[in-house]
């Protein structure tokens, strides 16, 4: 088969897709309750969070946690996140806008740091699943940047051209990764940072994922 010429989406998943960003404050917020930590609004955590994750922790405490207090932060916010994940939904206009991309005979994929076997059925139950070619999760422990994951999600698809490849994101880490790709990026103001900290990093910024498809559109050239 030879490789695809038309446009590819590569999608995050939590923050993007994924509008789950009231669990992840609530998720957050109790893992610093078991340090002794004051919880984070919305804006604060937007203008402090990075990845990889001990890092952002760095930043609120001063200090990277200990190897002891990064596993009981990181198992606190799995287990508050699964349990109110239920509540969150697709971002407005999402289910639409993944139709309307294949409908229109063109590719995407979800390559997501979430835990693999949590976001496969997760996708699954919201009926989108066969609008991507591709769909990764995390495979080992949690904290670390998207970078490789990236490399492995394209070099498994085969037919798929990096050049006319678009990460559509919510974070830093997501344009860092698909530059590491040779792949575009737009970033998306709906998840975990700030406006301002994702214009600095120098790729396209937008309010909402309808403009981030278009975007993508026009990068992919």
């Amino acid at each position: 088969m030879g490789m695809h010429t038309d446009a590819h989406i590569v999608w995050d998943w939590n923050g993007t897709l994924f509008h789950d960003v009231d669990a992840v404050i609530g998720a957050t917020n109790a893992a610093f309750a078991e340090l002794g930590l004051e919880p984070l609004t919305l804006e604060r955590y937007r203008e402090l969070y990075c990845v990889p994750v001990p890092k952002f922790y760095e930043r609120l405490m001063g200090r990277l946690p200990s190897g002891a207090e990064w596993e009981l932060m990181d198992a606190t916010f799995h287990r508050y996140y699964s349990e109110h994940r239920v509540r969150c939904a697709l971002a407005e206009g999402a289910a639409e806008l993944l139709a309307q991309w294949s409908e229109a005979g063109r590719s995407q994929s979800i390559l997501s740091m979430y835990g693999h076997d949590d976001l496969v059925p997760l996708v699954r139950g919201f009926g989108i699943e066969p609008h991507f070619i591709r769909v990764d999760g995390r495979s080992g422990p949690s904290g670390g940047g998207k970078s490789e994951h990236m490399v492995r999600h394209l070099r498994a698809l085969t037919d798929i051209d990096p050049a006319r490849t678009v990460v559509i994101g919510d974070a830093a880490d997501d344009a860092l990764a698909a530059r590491r790709v040779g792949a575009k990026a737009v970033l998306y103001t709906g998840g975990s940072h700030s406006r301002a900290s994702l214009e600095a990093v120098g790729v396209p910024v937008v309010d909402t994922l309808a403009e981030a498809v278009a975007e993508a559109e026009r990068l992919a050239g």
